[in-house]
């Protein structure tokens, strides 16, 4: 939490994946990566918008990949807002469900077409409150970090990790590039930067240019 914005972090248990609310004083509320599966994981969620008097502004994917994901279909159910992400990852979408099965499990739901194209360097805005996107794929081709410079943090997703950094092994992954990116622009932040990540525990860009093992 800064001075002026609520992090509210929720651990949802399919994967598990990081998911973060973000609100300030004036009530406007943004999600990243809304990773609710379980019905009681979606309650859960509802449940603090409303009893904070949240009104939800955007849906913000940092990449397309399921476990990202798996709210969408919700909040364009109970809210009426389309996701929004980067368009190189836009193909992931038809392929949840055969990703689904390759991971052991069933996943029907359709997923909402994306409501607007997340590209290098757009402020996405809610409140008194901003975003910057960064494009850093490597892991996916789309694949966005958001950064908050009034609260001095960024939301990486999969790209970044405490003591490690996204896989690439997936379609469209891409090791060189991954690491030229976050170096290119997860490096280039104040070391004192707090790294809230798509899995795991938070860190800071100081952190891990001292310690991350792939960057020694």
């Amino acid at each position: 939490t800064s001075d002026t914005m609520k992090i509210k972090k929720f651990e949802f248990n399919m994967f598990p994946v990081n998911t973060y609310v973000l609100s300030d004083e004036t009530g406007e509320a943004v999600i990243i990566d809304p990773g609710m599966f379980y019905p009681e994981e979606k309650q859960m969620l509802k449940d603090y918008l409303s009893d904070n008097n949240l009104t939800l502004k955007h849906v913000l994917c940092t990449h397309l990949h399921l476990d990202h994901v798996f709210g969408n279909p919700f909040l364009f159910q109970e809210y009426g807002l389309r996701p929004e992400g980067g368009q190189q990852d836009e193909f992931w979408l038809d392929q949840i469900s055969d990703m689904a099965r390759s991971f052991g499990f069933l996943y029907e739901e359709k997923q909402p077409a994306l409501g607007k194209y997340i590209c290098e360097g757009d402020i996405i805005t809610f409140g008194d409150s901003s975003l910057k996107a960064f494009h850093v794929p490597g892991h996916s081709p789309g694949s966005f970090v958001y950064y908050c410079e009034e609260a001095a943090c960024v939301f990486s997703g999969d790209v970044l990790f405490y003591g490690s950094i996204g896989r690439a092994d997936l379609k469209g992954g891409n090791f060189d590039e991954l690491k030229e990116g976050i170096c290119n622009h997860l490096f280039t932040l104040p070391e004192e930067t707090r790294v809230y990540p798509g899995h795991g525990p938070s860190t800071s860009i100081g952190y891990e240019k001292k310690n991350n093992p792939f960057f020694r």
